[in-house]
């Protein structure tokens, strides 16, 4: 059996598909966020970022630096194990009472990604659930779409945001059966956002537990930056909070938020937190300090949310078709995957803006598109910088625009 051949024909189909992504050598320069450096073809050039998820900047904070240099000095660079073998650091600890605190729940469990902390803890509910029923909305990430397969229960997939859909599915199962609907709160391709109080008012009424993403809204959203469900006042109705530590807070880890008995037996049960090593406590370390900065500071937010919108109304005056939403996400639609690598590849080369296009399936067919992330270190001239490379770019590729009066609605 020729094996390279079949890994060769793989690679061949994401080409032909238009799917085959590139990965940007970038250096990072704490301190010039979203200025950077690319390394193409054994040569650096400056760039502008448009497209990470350090929504804040907090990666380059001097607080957050301070932590995990200090953390670093003081403890060295590895955790040393997993959770159960030497791994439980002091920094770890102080990050869970945070995280915790934050979300209004007794209790806090910290992963290696958001990706894990998905995966790992629908996966683990839906075993210890007898005859369990997960019910998962249609845009669920990919990582709450493992953990229902991983889950092994029967599932039922509901209409984006559709409360008369969820409702029918659950009225179809035995009220007496184990139940859980998961579902984000904010979605990062369109940037909507679900109705989290109505999904918990059938939750209730039907007997269902509710497992909620919120890792493109932690640290954006609400009085202390808990997410849209701080904001809306339904942290506690809401049985498990999920979070990143590596959007809006800067760093990198996974958790989730709940109460102590469910805490303690993803703790005790989920394969995919017992046998990982820990974070390192220079990370976590790092991660509480963003965390409680953000607990006690608006500016950031507010700043995000005015550059976010300036944005959006400087694309919709050149006619740049923005899919329209209430949240910091601006998602450039261009329906094309070959044209959407055409204006990425564009931007970069002849502007030095890098925004990586988004295609399927991350978004279905026909919805390609570039994916806009302002922070507030995206001051007022980048913005009108970014506009006028986009309009160039749309008029090179004659790509479709909407009309003042669409950009108006």
């Amino acid at each position: 059996m020729d094996y390279a051949r079949i890994f060769r024909d793989a690679i061949d189909t994401l080409h032909g598909e238009q799917r085959y992504r590139v990965f940007l050598d970038i250096e990072r320069i704490a301190g010039a966020f979203p200025h950077a450096r690319a390394h193409v073809d054994g040569r650096a050039r400056n760039i502008i970022i448009w497209c990470s998820n350090d929504y804040l900047g907090m990666g380059q904070h001097p607080e957050v630096i301070a932590a995990a240099r200090q953390a670093v000095g003081a403890h060295g660079v590895g955790a040393g194990g997993t959770r159960n073998i030497s791994g439980t650091n002091s920094a770890i600890v102080a990050l869970e009472d945070e995280l915790a605190d934050l979300h209004g729940k007794t209790d806090a469990l910290v992963f290696t990604s958001g990706y894990i902390s998905n995966e790992a803890t629908i996966a683990t509910v839906g075993k210890l659930l007898p005859d369990c029923l997960i019910l998962s909305d249609e845009l669920n990430h990919a990582s709450m779409i493992e953990g229902v397969r991983r889950a092994g229960c029967e599932k039922a997939i509901f209409r984006h945001n559709d409360l008369q859909h969820l409702e029918e599915l659950l009225k179809r199962a035995d009220p007496d059966r184990a139940k859980l609907i998961v579902f984000e709160s904010v979605y990062s391709m369109d940037g909507d956002i679900a109705p989290i109080h109505a999904i918990c008012d059938l939750a209730g009424r039907y007997g269902a537990m509710t497992y909620l993403d919120e890792v493109h809204a932690v640290g954006m959203y609400g009085p202390r930056g808990g997410g849209i469900a701080e904001r809306d006042a339904a942290m506690a109705r809401v049985d498990i909070i999920e979070g990143t530590l590596a959007k809006a807070f800067g760093c990198l880890g996974g958790y989730i938020a709940a109460d102590g008995a469910i805490v303690d037996a993803i703790r005790s049960y989920a394969a995919g937190f017992i046998f990982t090593t820990a974070l390192p406590p220079a990370v976590a370390a790092a991660a509480k300090a963003s965390v409680a900065h953000l607990k006690a500071s608006n500016a950031e937010r507010e700043a995000q949310q005015r550059q976010a919108a300036r944005t959006k109304r400087a694309l919709a005056e050149r006619g740049i078709p923005v899919i329209s939403n209430e949240t910091h996400i601006v998602p450039v639609l261009v329906g094309d995957p070959q044209k959407a690598k055409a204006a990425s590849d564009m931007l970069l080369d002849r502007f030095g803006l890098y925004i990586q296009p988004i295609n399927f399936p991350t978004v279905p067919r026909g919805t390609e598109r570039l994916r806009v992330t302002p922070t507030p270190y995206h001051s007022d001239t980048l913005i009108e910088e970014l506009a006028e490379a986009l309009d160039a770019v749309w008029r090179t590729l004659d790509l479709p625009r909407t009309s003042r009066t669409e950009a108006a609605e």
